[in-house]
């Protein structure tokens, strides 16, 4: 029950922003306003309208006499009473006045309207980091037309996505409501790149804490580090510099294969692969490969399917029967990947 209030003060929190201490503030306001009219209604037995008087003309310290005799315990109350109103409209003044020094007023309604944008994503991806490693991903991901947010403290680079149109939040990723505010608990996956080998750990434990069922994807900068990123709750890891050595060596040593791939990849030509689930109420599921007829109805390939178990079956033979929730891995044109999807 504490974490459920906890996380939802945090979302609540996130969502809004730097009104959240003056709304801290007015909250406390009515708390002492109830008070007050309670314990003159209860203690001194006053009526409801001279309760409700007295404690306006108390908080806002107007000077006016008592509305009825006040007891000896009724005075220190009251004394106590304009201690406490004086000391929230101190607060509130400051919180305000914090905004303006900040700079913050003129673009509140512009961070305000992100973050509701924010709020309504489903099933989108948080990128921590819009470094060399995190800008690519946020490029690939939103050219596949998905949702993207991006956790990040540079001011030139707040600067960039704001101007890009990429949705961003200027903060720390390893703290709860900055990862909350980012919509962490509605995201289908979160993407850790960020240059510091701690703080990814930080914000894969962090993020797995909070919500148990999204996929994690940690950058490590050395073999030695994944295993850790894995025990913090990472579903994969991946080592930049390590890939990027491997497809280096493969340029020189099979270089019409890793030509192939990367205009697959990068779109040079009308080529895509990917992976289709089947949901248990598609029409391929019980039906082998030979009787879906994937290859003559849509002019596909599958090279692997990765079964509901885990287990990886590569270059399928005919009889390879598809079941419900199996990773089909199609090659094929981008056209007839999409006319399968509507099936699957």
């Amino acid at each position: 029950m504490r974490n459920i209030i906890h996380r939802r003060m945090l979302r609540l929190k996130a969502k809004l922003g730097t009104l959240w201490s003056i709304i801290l503030g007015i909250v406390y306001l009515m708390i002492i306003f109830g008070v007050g009219i309670g314990f003159y209604v209860g203690y001194e037995d006053w009526d409801f309208a001279s309760s409700f008087y007295m404690v306006v003309i108390t908080l806002s310290t107007v000077g006016f006499m008592e509305v009825n005799h006040l007891s000896e315990e009724g005075r220190m109350f009251t004394a106590f009473l304009i201690m406490a109103g004086v000391g929230g409209f101190v607060y509130i003044a400051g919180a305000f006045a914090q905004i303006l020094i900040d700079g913050r007023l003129q673009i509140l309604w512009g961070k305000h309207k992100m973050m509701k944008e924010i709020g309504k994503l489903r099933k989108h991806f948080i990128v921590c980091g819009y470094g060399r490693i995190g800008s690519i991903v946020v490029r690939e991901i939103r050219a596949e037309g998905h949702d993207v947010v991006v956790i990040e403290q540079t001011v030139e680079l707040i600067s960039k996505m704001e101007q890009d149109g990429i949705l961003c939040i200027d903060g720390d990723a390893t703290s709860d409501e900055v990862l909350m505010s980012a919509g962490l608990l509605h995201a289908k996956s979160l993407i850790s790149a960020l240059s510091s080998e701690a703080a990814n750990v930080y914000v894969t434990l962090t993020a797995r804490q909070l919500n148990p069922d999204i996929n994690i994807v940690a950058r490590a900068g050395d073999k030695s580090h994944i295993s850790r990123l894995e025990l913090a709750g990472a579903d994969r890891v991946v080592l930049p510099h390590y890939i990027g050595g491997l497809r280096m060596a493969q340029n020189v040593l099979r270089p019409t294969v890793t030509n192939f791939i990367e205009l697959a990849v990068r779109g040079g030509i009308d080529l895509q692969m990917e992976e289709l689930e089947v949901t248990p109420e598609s029409e391929l599921v019980s039906l082998d490969l030979i009787e879906s007829k994937i290859r003559p109805r849509f002019n596909l390939i599958i090279i692997a399917i990765k079964k509901g178990s885990g287990e990886m079956v590569f270059n399928p033979g005919p009889k390879e029967v598809i079941n419900a929730y199996d990773t089909l891995l199609a090659v094929g044109k981008q056209v007839n990947l999409s006319e399968i999807k509507k099936i699957i």
